[in-house]
């Protein structure tokens, strides 16, 4: 359904000016922004994908991927169509580039299954759930009032204001960061880097913040692009910044070659040597799934695919030597009294 948006001004001659997200569309009566899915209705910015929903679905949390996030839960997983990003090598282009067909799903609709499934909480994923703001924000405010967890799976391409206005009911993020290359992300993109670096210094001064780099050889796959992004969110989000590395496949409009494992390999010994918590993705892999202490090497979580054991002791403890890990878990989570940590400048992992 559609509804009138946020975060735009109107123009003088009936265009509106959006201002949810750095590409700050000027919308000409009766056209959309670069998204696909706000348009101008004689003067008037519209969402267009309100409470339309193409995937409902109980993922494990793991999938998304959070693996210091509720390890072992499941959560009520809702993606739309749109993304204000047009990646040639887009891995979900089938709702996120394409008209895909919707179905009504209301917020409070969200939160009663959500409850009814036993999940922790509500995941907006499968495709950018930025440019679905508004829906966003209500559902996860309902959710957040019903103690439900909230998690956005994104690029990161938002622009302050809005992220402000968000990140109070946001619990967690896993924000794509694609390339430390400016015009990695203008060519093959068609966005810039530097918002997307800003959103998550942000974003993890308020919440849990994952990170997730897909690898694609020719493109992104040379060692020091590896160390550049390994040693910025060392230097920004901080060493306990879990990292994915995952593999892709040719999807969409890039015909690159499949990610070997050999690189997959190379990259996570070369972010290990400066964080502490290095995963691999879309692989079937003995190293890279399981969490263990970076203070003794103990196995703190195992994993095989998503099925995943616990063995960290009560308040996310090793099992060995008993130090703190930074893994968010029941009786373990510091957002829990949100009013005493909203503002604060330190990240949930220190």
């Amino acid at each position: 359904m559609a509804q009138e948006a946020r975060h735009y001004e109107k123009l003088a001659d009936g265009a509106v000016r959006c201002w949810l997200c750095p590409h700050r569309c000027r919308i000409a009566v009766g056209e959309v922004g670069l998204c696909r899915v706000r348009r101008n209705e004689a003067g008037t910015l519209l969402s267009l994908i309100y409470g339309e929903v193409t995937s409902v679905a109980v993922d494990p949390i793991e999938k998304k991927p959070l693996y210091h996030f509720y390890p072992g839960s499941g959560i009520l997983s809702l993606g739309t169509i749109g993304c204000n990003f047009s990646c040639l090598f887009c891995q979900n282009w089938q709702t996120s580039q394409t008209q895909a067909p919707t179905s009504p799903f209301a917020a409070e609709e969200a939160v009663r299954q959500a409850q009814a499934t036993g999940s922790i909480g509500i995941a907006y994923t499968y495709n950018e759930p930025n440019i679905w703001f508004e829906y966003v924000l209500d559902t996860a405010t309902l959710a957040q009032e019903a103690g439900l967890k909230n998690v956005l799976v994104t690029n990161g391409y938002i622009a302050a204001e809005p992220l402000a206005e968000l990140l109070p009911v946001i619990d967690a993020l896993n924000i794509d960061l694609k390339s430390m290359d400016r015009d990695f992300y203008l060519k093959l993109c068609g966005g810039r880097l530097e918002p997307v670096l800003e959103t998550a210094k942000r974003a993890s001064r308020r919440a849990l913040v994952e990170v997730t780099h897909l690898v694609i050889p020719g493109y992104n796959d040379a060692d020091d692009q590896f160390r550049r992004m390994a040693d910025w969110v060392a230097g920004e989000l901080g060493p306990d910044t879990p990292a994915h590395i995952s593999a892709y496949s040719p999807r969409y409009r890039l015909q690159a070659p499949p990610t070997p494992l050999e690189t997959l390999q190379r990259a996570y010994h070369i972010f290990s040597d400066r964080l502490n918590y290095v995963y691999l993705g879309n692989v079937m892999v003995q190293e890279g799934s399981s969490t263990r202490c970076a203070h003794c090497g103990a196995l703190a979580i195992e994993r095989l695919g998503y099925h995943t054991t616990n063995h960290l002791r009560p308040g996310a403890r090793c099992p060995d030597c008993d130090r703190r890990l930074p893994v968010i878990m029941a009786g373990n989570d510091p957002l829990a009294n949100r009013e005493n940590t909203v503002n604060t400048e330190k990240g949930v992992g220190t």
